[in-house]
């Protein structure tokens, strides 16, 4: 998994005019790896249609933003975090860590974790914002991941430190809305006997991790980062659809189908496909084993199923959509070693692009010439070829849409080979190629 210094989110969305008016929306943002908190350390908002951005640090995570209603935005998440209630603290570590609380900001209370690397005395203080001593107190723990639960007084700020053998730790705690009435306490919960190996989902684990969320808001939202990937999307590991079941891949922020798309009745390469209320699809060979295999071969206006907006369900299960030209440019910022999500990089057109987003996308075998790739965050890419009048390059080159047209005749697509990077291309819509899912 590739690790890089900033989580950041892309909005993209739609020229209203040099002469629209800007409004001010009010953002919100938090973090998740699965299901358990993750803290942000900073969070940074790109305006893809006015090319403008900021940045947020912790703990500041809401912002007032003024944008024109529909831009594009990319927010982009980053964290060093490792989710709250589920460390994963390597066997061998001798540090003693206190790890933030979760949730941060707090209401009503929150939880504190702890991991203490021998038996030994814990002395903990909760001070506010003034330095003035809250509590104080003192825990004899045994090796292990230990929780507390913290209830915050009337105040907005407070600091916790715990020191261990010498060794210090403090944390900051963010309170919502300040309550008089309400009395700062600290409980002791217990202790967590399993031993923790460290999480195994980066080639570079303990650097700062992103994520990255397209939208084009028109009015507040609050958005939740997804640090989560290698696993079935949370709550829809499997779709079943017109007849099969295909399974779901969680790559941060972003939910895909694990295989193409499949959906159809085949017709022979040699004709266009139709708006005649059928889904058509081209197997290479003109033999339906093949589309079981690669997936079917769409010709652009048919996955769109007629229809121009970028984004839309198209031929696509209820729930979900054709990716964007957009969206796909955060995933190969999401997969590659080198590039960022909202990097240059990504915008650059009939070139290869990245270090290795499209090695890192391809499965690990099937692929001629050399071109079998990592498949490290198991999109399981495969070298579907494309169809027109014919079938070219079936097991040397995969290629797939994008939901976002070009020109009248022509719209973006991917292109992955033997070559390491991804290409961005512009292709001509009567061509038949592979198409992938992406949930809303």
């Amino acid at each position: 998994m590739k690790t890089k210094g900033l989580l950041a989110v892309m909005v993209l969305g739609l020229n209203i005019g040099d002469f629209a008016q800007k409004v001010a929306i009010d953002f919100t943002f938090t973090a998740i790896d699965s299901a358990a908190y993750v803290q942000l350390d900073s969070i940074k908002v790109m305006n893809r249609t006015q090319d403008s951005d900021t940045t947020l640090y912790w703990p500041d995570t809401t912002l007032t933003y003024e944008t024109i209603p529909g831009d594009t935005l990319l927010y982009i998440g980053y964290s060093t975090e490792f989710p709250v209630g589920i460390q994963d603290i390597h066997q061998n570590t001798k540090n003693f860590q206190v790890f933030q609380n979760y949730p941060n900001p707090v209401k009503d209370q929150c939880i504190i974790s702890m991991y203490i690397p021998d038996n030994g005395t814990v002395n903990v203080m909760v001070a506010d914002m003034l330095g003035r001593v809250i509590i104080t107190s003192d825990w004899s723990l045994d090796q292990g991941n230990h929780s507390f639960r913290f209830i915050p007084g009337g105040r907005n700020l407070y600091f916790l430190k715990a020191s261990f053998n010498g060794i210090r730790r403090t944390i900051k705690i963010l309170k919502t809305e300040p309550n008089a009435g309400m009395r700062c306490m600290l409980d002791y919960i217990g202790i967590d006997m399993v031993s923790h190996s460290l999480k195994a989902v980066s080639p570079n684990t303990g650097f700062m991790e992103e994520s990255g969320i397209l939208d084009s808001p028109v009015t507040g939202e609050t958005y939740t980062f997804q640090f989560a990937t290698n696993i079935p999307c949370p709550g829809t590991p499997t779709v079943n659809y017109e007849g099969q079941v295909y399974n779901t891949i969680q790559i941060f922020s972003q939910c895909w189908l694990k295989e193409n798309l499949n959906a159809g009745t085949m017709v022979n390469v040699n004709l266009d496909q139709t708006n005649n209320s059928i889904i058509e699809k081209y197997c290479n060979n003109n033999k339906l084993d093949s589309c079981t295999k690669y997936g079917g071969l769409y010709q652009w206006n048919e996955m769109m199923q007629y229809t121009t907006q970028q984004g839309a369900q198209g031929i696509c299960p209820p729930g979900w959509h054709l990716p964007t030209d957009e969206e796909w440019k955060v995933l190969e910022g999401a997969v590659d070693s080198d590039f960022a999500i909202g990097d240059l990089e990504w915008d650059i057109c009939w070139d290869w692009r990245g270090r290795d987003a499209g090695k890192n996308l391809k499965t690990t075998s099937g692929w001629l010439e050399g071109g079998n790739g990592t498949d490290l965050f198991d999109f399981s890419g495969l070298p579907g070829g494309n169809g027109y009048q014919g079938f070219y390059n079936v097991g040397s080159v995969g290629y797939w849409w994008t939901s976002s047209m070009c020109v009248d005749y022509n719209a973006y697509a991917r292109f992955i080979s033997r070559y390491p990077g991804a290409d961005r291309m512009i292709a001509y819509k009567v061509l038949g190629y592979s198409v992938r899912c992406i949930k809303d």
